[in-house]
């Protein structure tokens, strides 16, 4: 049996996230990176993504950012579902901008792991912080039998 190298089973994940995650298409976000413990996505912030104060939907900053979170967290190739997730809101972003999420690990156990993302505008101004925690399940993923080889 050949072991697979970490970033060979980070690529996978982001690979296979990237092409089955629906609210991603919906959103128009793009998969940067995907590296073990890290991910970085991004969006051009577009007309449907703003609220009623045309601004930016606190929901469309938090998908982005969950997006990062997901893409992370299943990068070590075992199912990791949300735990708990917060966000703050720092600054307001309006159509036209491009906004980055990034994840990034800082703890790693057994079955738990915690994340932090950092969502930034072109300029590299904070637009949003978020803080989340994983369940880490015995299950690979993305699954063998469903387009995970």
């Amino acid at each position: 049996m050949v072991v697979e190298s970490k970033r060979v089973i980070a690529r996978k994940v982001g690979e296979y996230i990237s092409g089955r995650d629906r609210l991603k298409r919906l959103l128009g976000a793009e998969v940067l990176e995907v590296s073990p413990g890290y991910a970085k996505v991004a969006l051009t912030v577009e007309d449907k993504h703003l609220n009623a104060a045309d601004v930016c939907h606190g929901g469309v900053l938090f998908s982005l950012s969950d997006l990062a979170f997901a893409l992370a967290s299943n990068s070590h190739g075992y199912l990791a579902l949300a735990l708990e997730v917060s966000m703050s809101f720092l600054r307001a972003v309006s159509s036209g901008e491009r906004i980055v999420a990034e994840a990034r690990e800082e703890h790693l156990g057994k079955r738990t792991a915690t994340y932090v993302m950092t969502v930034t505008d072109e300029r590299g101004r904070k637009i949003a912080l978020t803080k989340g925690t994983v369940y880490r399940f015995d299950k690979a993923f993305p699954p063998k039998d469903n387009n995970g080889e």
